[in-house]
This record gives structure tokens, C-alpha cells and sequence, in this order.
């Protein structure tokens, strides 16, 4: 059974109302109030326990109410629950809709992810140098390892989120960072290999040119379309149900920075075909990443919208 545990501050003036829509939501239960007891903000303190499916209509009235400007609205996950009344209300009330994703929570995790502090172009760098390392040494290993310790997925669905609500600020935030953040590859990987070069460090069979791994990331084509296609789509849906299995073969599956640490790599041994064909790579796999997240998220929302109307139709029905 999935649970969230929502505290609020409510202003004195909003308490009955606030109360009132918690207490019909049959989804709500162990609802507490406790009056005048909280300070910064001032107000009464209410706590009560949603099921997950009903969340995003509970929220969405406590915020209409104003909640979320004169006080505030925290949300805890609940990890296990012992509840007979809980399961009940779940099966009675919910039905498809028992495990619909709650909104409000999905776009905090990818909000958290589009904060690009120093360490996000560190991760980005580091993770450069590892594909680098990957490519002249040939070692696939080496390859999904830069994959998984990038960053750059959360700049992609937080342009995707910004473009499902229009926020220009968020969308330029996440486009400069990934920007900034590539060249920044690019620039390291190129300096890497100069370095390797210059010291004749290379094995002997990327000398002679035989570059398997750096072959299959320089020649995108339609199975790196499609791949970038699943994987964006499989990437917002494991955010939106907090499946983090699922999210680590989407940092596998994307080919971003080794697209872009073969940029570096083939620049420094000046092969520029090469360095262009991974430039069509990296920028095929953002463009469809930011594309596919995007309208999967916006589908997902219709979809699960569609199924709390109808839920709300039955319940109107029943009342009646």
C-alpha cells in the first residue's frame, strides 16, 4: 500500500476549510489537527496520511486553498504501512488509480537534479575523462562507466520540465548548463589525449586505427535514434514511479559523454570525421531526450488525469 504523510502549516482563517476537504477525501486517514501550536509561520499544525493514487487532488485543493503561500505543505514518504481501514479505501476508492504517480513529487526529484552547482560539471568532467580512457583503450567496461557517472540526465528533464510548463528560465538554465558542461568535456578529453599522445601512451591498436568502441559512437544512425527514443521515454516513467533500476539503464543506454569525450579523442588525433560524427551522436541524443521526455511526460499526466476523472465520476455517482 503507498502513502504519503502530509504536514501543514494552515493560517487559523483556512483551518476549517482546510479541514473540511481533507475530511471527505475517504483516501485521507489519520487525519490530526493541533491549533495555534506552530510558529514561522504561525498557524495550526495539521498532519494526516494520503494514499498515493488520491494525493495529486488532495494537494491540488490544499494548494488551491492557498496553503502553499501563507503556510506550507511538506510531504514525507511512508515507507510501510500496517492499515486494514487503508487497504480497504485503496481497493474501494482507487482501482486503477492506486498507484498513480504523485505530481508534486515527481517534479521535486527533477527539479533537484537541475541545480547545477561546481560538483554536477566535476561529475561531467571526470566522467569525460573515463569515456576517454574507455575509447583509446577500447574497453566497453570503461565506456558504461563514464554512462552511469554523468550528470547530464537531469539537465535534459529539467528542459523537459520546463518546456511542460513553460518556464523559459528553467529551459535556458538546463540548455546553458549542458553547454557549458560538454565543452568542458570536450575540452579535458581533447588535453587528455594530447597528453597521451604526446607521451605515445596509446595502445598499439588504436595507433593502427582499429577503434571498435569509438567506431560504434561516432556513426549514429536509426538504431541510435530508436535507442534514444526507448530510453527517454523509459527514463521519465521511471522518475515518475521512482523506479531507480530502471533510471540506471537509461544513464546506460544514452550515448552523451562518450559522444562527447570522442569529440576530445578524435580532435587530438585529428580525425576530424570521426569528431564530427560524434558530434551528430551527442546532439541527436540530447535533442531526442529532451524531445521524447518531454511529451511522455505530458502524456503520462493526460493519462493518469483521465483516470482520476473517472474515479471522481464514480464517486460522485455513488453519493448521488
Amino acid at each position: 500500500m503507498d502513502m504519503i504523510h502530509v504536514r501543514a502549516v494552515c493560517p487559523p482563517d483556512l483551518t476549517e476549510r482546510t479541514m473540511a476537504l481533507l475530511s471527505a477525501e475517504p483516501c485521507v486517514l489519520n487525519l490530526f489537527l493541533q491549533t495555534g501550536s506552530v510558529r514561522s509561520p504561525d498557524g495550526d499544525a495539521i498532519a494526516c496520511d494520503v494514499l498515493t493514487g488520491a494525493a495529486n487532488e488532495v494537494l491540488r485543493g490544499l494548494r488551491d486553498l492557498g496553503l502553499e503561500h501563507r503556510g506550507s505543505i511538506v510531504l514525507d514518504p511512508v515507507d510501510t504501512v500496517f492499515s486494514e481501514p487503508a487497504a480497504r479505501a485503496g481497493a474501494e476508492e482507487l482501482g486503477a488509480q492506486l498507484r498513480a504517480p504523485v505530481w508534486e513529487q515527481v517534479e521535486a526529484r527533477i527539479r533537484a537534479e537541475g541545480r547545477y552547482a561546481p560538483s554536477f560539471y566535476l561529475f561531467l568532467v571526470i566522467a569525460g575523462v573515463i569515456g576517454a580512457v574507455g575509447i583509446i583503450t577500447n574497453s566497453q567496461i570503461l565506456i558504461v562507466a563514464a554512462m552511469v557517472v554523468g550528470p547530464e540526465y537531469g539537465a535534459i528533464t529539467s528542459i523537459a520540465l520546463g518546456i511542460d510548463h513553460r518556464s523559459r528560465r528553467r529551459i535556458e538554465q538546463g540548455l546553458m548548463a549542458l553547454l557549458v558542461g560538454f565543452l568542458l568535456v570536450v575540452a579535458a578529453t581533447f588535453l587528455f589525449a594530447l597528453l597521451v599522445r604526446g607521451f605515445g601512451l596509446q595502445p598499439k591498436a588504436f595507433e593502427l586505427g582499429l577503434r571498435p568502441v569509438s567506431n560504434l559512437i561516432d556513426t549514429p544512425n536509426f538504431f541510435s535514434a530508436v535507442v534514444a527514443v526507448l530510453a527517454g521515454i523509459v527514463g521519465i516513467v521511471s522518475l515518475a514511479e521512482a523506479r531507480t533500476s530502471s533510471l540506471l539503464g537509461v544513464f546506460i543506454s544514452v550515448t552523451t559523454i562518450p559522444a562527447a569525450a570522442d569529440i576530445g579523442v578524435s580532435s587530438a588525433y585529428a580525425g576530424w570525421d570521426e569528431a564530427w560524427g560524434s558530434l551528430l551522436q551527442l546532439l541527436l541524443n540530447i535533442v531526442v531526450l529532451i524531445v521524447v521526455g518531454t511529451g511522455t511526460l505530458k502524456c503520462q499526466r493526460a493519462i493518469w488525469r483521465r483516470v482520476g476523472a473517472r474515479r471522481h465520476e464514480r464517486a460522485v455517482r455513488r453519493r448521488a
